[in-house]
């Protein structure tokens, strides 16, 4: 999707955790391994980007953890936590916000996005030291935490 702001958008990043692996693409425009994610379209919340992006991207069915409050009433739907946040700069004049969310599959089965992946695979914390090209300490940091936290 193009930028719906010229300073700013909102994005969702999904790392997916199975089996004390986590689910990386290699992305094709920026040639850096990253988590599943993309922008927060104008017609959704965060939660359903999250759960959009991971089945455009991966083909998977993907549940999101975290809490949610119970105030949820009319007019009102509580959103389920991202686990962290962040800006990160996409260029001189435009930034993003993440909403960094842990999930697990749920449904489906691993396919490749080709359009806007050269590769995507299951990583154990080894593999993540071994990926070409090297994956930025950020991310890295995120993997290990989602991947701690989702196999105890």
């Amino acid at each position: 999707m193009a930028h719906i702001h010229e300073k700013i958008d909102f994005t969702v990043a999904i790392f997916i955790v199975h089996d004390a692996k986590i689910l990386l693409i290699h992305h094709r425009k920026l040639d850096k391994w990253l988590p599943l994610g993309g922008h927060i379209e104008l017609d959704e919340d965060p939660e359903q980007a999250a759960l959009r992006e991971a089945k455009e991207e991966s083909g998977l069915d993907v549940e999101l953890l975290g809490e949610r409050p119970p105030t949820t009433s009319p007019g009102t739907r509580a959103l389920l936590a991202p686990r962290f946040l962040d800006i990160h700069r996409i260029s001189d004049t435009h930034e993003h916000i993440g909403m960094i969310y842990w999930a697990r599959p749920r449904d489906g089965k691993v396919t490749l996005a080709t359009a806007e992946h050269h590769d995507i695979r299951w990583c154990s914390l080894a593999d993540l030291e071994t990926l070409t090209p090297p994956m930025t300490d950020a991310v890295k940091w995120y993997c290990h935490k989602a991947i701690e936290e989702m196999s105890r």
